[in-house]
């Protein structure tokens, strides 16, 4: 992969914690600048490990992880942390303002905005979600489906290069899902998706990545990987009763 093109490198990435357990064995790959892939495993495979790593909240393993061509490490850590934006799983671990556009301001203004420029960031970042108007709202008054929209507003109003988003299906409704689902795909950036949401990875994301054990056992197609069900079995991975992925693929519009 052209380095030009790359947002995301990981190379033999490896790490312990300091109880001896070895969760990650030598993880590797690339993705591309735009591109969006689903990361996908079992429970303990080692996900959020590696979710952990890609903005250097965790480090002292073995290998590299490089964003935009800055490796992760203490010399380029506050620009490594504006470019990736981990969105987590519940959005209130990261809405703790009064207002929404408290909340959103928080990030740019502890990075320097004032002003009309952080006002322009936070509005943006609020129209991109389609929460322009809930500004002065307290985010508790806010649906859960909408506290998500606006945890990713105020990863948005950082301008990262990549978006992690941790379990994003999770806990909404039809319809906030495909609401969610319409956002990311408009956005230009980058969008690493770990999920137990298989449906979801498949329309969402044309890659993905299955880590399990700690190594990265298949990098594809999402479509060809949900197929196959040798693989879907040997690493812990079950698709909803009656869905087939071979048919959901085969429908216009779908990745």
């Amino acid at each position: 992969m052209d380095a030009v093109t790359v947002s995301l490198e990981v190379s033999g990435l490896a790490f312990a914690y300091p109880d001896g357990h070895q969760a990650l064995f030598g993880v590797g790959f690339s993705i591309a600048r735009g591109e969006r892939v689903a990361l996908l495993g079992p429970n303990g495979a080692g996900k959020t490990t590696l979710v952990l790593h890609l903005n250097g909240i965790l480090t002292g393993g073995t290998g590299t992880v490089t964003v935009a061509g800055l490796p992760v490490g203490k010399r380029h850590m506050a620009e490594i942390r504006r470019r990736v934006g981990i969105v987590f799983q519940d959005p209130d671990d990261q809405l703790f303002m009064p207002t929404v556009r408290e909340d959103v301001a928080f990030g740019p203004a502890a990075a320097g905005l004032r002003g009309t420029e952080l006002e322009e960031r936070v509005d943006r970042a609020l129209a991109l979600v389609g929460m322009a108007g809930f500004k002065d709202r307290p985010p508790h008054h806010l649906s859960f489906g909408q506290r998500r929209r606006v945890a990713v507003a105020t990863v948005l109003a950082m301008e990262p290069e990549i978006l992690v988003l941790d379990e994003p299906s999770s806990n909404l409704d039809p319809a906030s899902r495909r609401e969610l689902a319409d956002i990311l795909r408009s956005l230009d950036v980058t969008v690493l998706m770990v999920t137990h949401d298989l449906p979801y990875a498949l329309e969402l994301c044309p890659r993905a990545l299955i880590l399990s054990d700690g190594v990265i056992a298949a990098d594809g197609p999402t479509a060809g990987l949900l197929a196959d069900d040798a693989l879907m079995r040997a690493h812990r991975l079950e698709l909803p009763f009656g869905f087939d992925p071979r048919s959901v693929a085969a429908t216009p519009g779908r990745p």
